[in-house]
Order: C-alpha cells, then structure tokens, then sequence
C-alpha cells in the first residue's frame, strides 16, 4: 500500500541546513494502522507530510497504491491525493463554514453536484456522530467534535489511506479515546489503511498493529507493537516506552468507550 524507499528531507536555509530525514525506508500493509513515534522534532510530521508530498522529499522515492508520486505532474498528485485523506492536531476546519460545508468542501473542489454532496455529507456525519451539528459552525463545537468534521472531511473523497497527525494530542484522554476508538471503527468498516504520528505511546498502544520509533530524522526500530513495546531492543525506544513500569501496564480495551457518544 505504502512504500517509502531510501527517503531523505534536507531543509536548506541561511542559518544552516537541517537533516531532517535520514534514509527512511518503511512498508505500510493494507488494513494496517501504523504508529510511528518519538519525541517532538523527531522528524514525525515531516515524514507523514512526505507521504502524500505535502513535503517534497530531497532525496528517495515514495509508493502509494503501486504509483510513485515524486515523479507525478501537479495534476496527476492532485488526482492521486484523492486516495489520500489527512487530519490535523488543530483540526484546519474553515471557520466560516458550518459543519456540513466544511465536510463538502472537498467534493466541492472535485466538481461533484450540489446533491452528490448533500448525500455524502449526511452519510459521513452520521459516520462520526454528528447529524445534528450539521448547521452549527467550528466555534460552536467541542474539541472532539471539531476533530470529528476533520475525520468526516478527510473521509469526503473514499480515500484508501488516512494520515493523521497528532490528532488526538490536544484532547482530555477520555475525548482522546472516543477518537481513537472512531478511527478503529472506521478502519475495519471502510477497510482504510490509517498512518498516524504521535508521541504517546498509549496511542499506538490501543489501536495500532505496527509502530516505528523515529529519533533524529532515523528509523531505530520497527515491528508488531507488542512485539516492540514487550521487547524493545533500541535504548530510545526503552526509553520512551519507560518499559518497567510499562510491563506492569494494561491497556484500556477499546469497548471501553464503544458507547461514548460525539457529544466530546
């Protein structure tokens, strides 16, 4: 689904260049969701931005779906992005819009009629919980309801692959956990292959069937997350993970908020 080969970024600018990746190399299966981790400045969301060229890459090639897209002419990535949805700590809603008109705007943009997207909207936010905001405006919402029209936007065009970038980290845990639980849902019911990037190893932890542990621009460690978070073998890793305390650790299981509505 997802291959990036040998993929550098260099950030040039007169005060010095940054290296901000390093040969990365990485495989995203269908149907996985696929944590990568670390710390702030780790190069987490330059990497995820790569995917769907949001960052050029400086060096290295990236697969999506059997197309490399470093190599695609603006309009042949602007088709291509279509298979690819993102969201956002900070949501990126337009805040003149109303619920309804932030969730359309994509389809919108792709030309489809005033009733194909009246359609695909009340489908999407009936998907995320929110039917009855439809007419209300971002300010009008909670955090975890604003995150909700980001998912049902990302989600506007039936992407194959959904990115998200510290999407869960402004949010109270319990809020935190209704999203994560949604994004679970939606990636067995719509068979969407979810990328994400976090710092929280409790994240990864609860929804996640693979992890890499990026450090400085690099890959350190990469594999199924019990397998990681069980057995790390980089220090970084064991460091992050905290790993003593968190052998003795349980993770909440996912039913757990299979009942919380969209009202957070």
């Amino acid at each position: 689904m997802i291959q990036i080969k040998n993929l550098t970024k260099l950030y040039e600018s007169k005060e010095g260049n940054v290296l901000a990746l390093k040969d990365i190399n990485l495989e995203v299966k269908k149907g996985d969701i696929y944590g990568i981790m670390g710390l702030s400045g780790a190069g987490k969301s330059t990497l995820i931005r790569c995917i769907n060229l949001l960052e050029t890459p400086t060096a290295g090639e990236v697969w999506v779906d059997g197309v490399e897209l470093t190599g695609l002419s603006h309009d042949e990535l602007r088709q291509t992005r279509k298979n690819m949805g993102m969201i956002f700590q900070n949501y990126n809603l337009l805040t003149s819009r109303t619920v309804e008109r932030n969730v359309g705007y994509p389809l919108e943009l792709h030309g489809l009629s005033k009733t194909e997207i009246k359609d695909r909207v009340e489908h999407l936010l009936e998907l995320v919980g929110l039917e009855d905001k439809k007419k209300n405006y971002p300010a009008q919402l909670s955090g975890g309801q604003r995150q909700r029209v980001a998912i049902a936007r990302a989600l506007a065009t039936n992407p194959k692959i959904l990115l998200s970038d510290e999407a869960t980290s402004a949010l109270d845990p319990i809020t935190s956990r209704s999203i994560l639980n949604l994004l679970k849902e939606i990636n067995e019911r719509l068979d969407i292959t979810i990328v994400l990037i976090t710092h929280e190893m409790e994240v990864i932890e609860q929804i996640c069937n693979k992890v890499a542990v990026i450090k400085e621009g690099e890959i350190v460690e990469r594999g199924n997350v019990n397998e990681v978070f069980t057995s790390p073998q980089h220090s970084y890793t064991k460091l992050l993970l905290g790993h003593k305390s968190h052998e003795q650790k349980q993770p909440i299981p996912l039913n757990l908020f299979r009942n919380v509505k969209a009202g957070v």
